[in-house]
């Protein structure tokens, strides 16, 4: 999978549903999580574009309780995170903080270092599908 960085915001689509940006999380050579944004390009000759594969073991909805708070540690593996209903925060080193909402994307691959914290936003519970990645 090619990645193309580009600058800061959310998940949104554009030129048609071309371009998709994802939130990715990584840990950097400073042993420290980090964010960076990352575009998916959509392409492909049927009607039904394609951005890119990525071998996958399996899939999980998991529910986060309002209130829910989990100290700092790095993800379990390397996966991507979609957040379907909820709000949730998640700070990196240098209190950097990245709000997920409903629709976006995160792929988790700070699996070393002191990783993140996250913390359930609002009233309502954090709703996510994890879906780890073989590869």
């Amino acid at each position: 999978m090619k990645w193309k960085h580009v600058q800061k915001g959310t998940v949104y689509h554009r030129n048609g549903g071309k371009e998709m940006k994802i939130v990715r999380m990584y840990t950097g050579t400073d042993q420290k999580s980090h964010f960076e944004e990352v575009e998916l390009s959509f392409g492909g000759e049927r009607q039904l574009k394609t951005a890119g594969s990525a071998a996958a073991s399996e899939a999980r909805f998991v529910l986060a309780p309002p209130g829910y708070i989990r100290d700092w540690g790095p993800a379990p593996r390397r996966q991507y995170v979609v957040t379907l209903s909820g709000t949730w925060e998640i700070e990196t080193e240098g209190a950097t903080v990245r709000k997920f909402k409903p629709g976006d994307v995160m792929l988790a691959e700070d699996l070393d270092g002191q990783g993140h914290r996250i913390r359930v936003v609002g009233n309502e519970p954090h709703i996510f599908m994890a879906i780890p990645l073989t590869k």
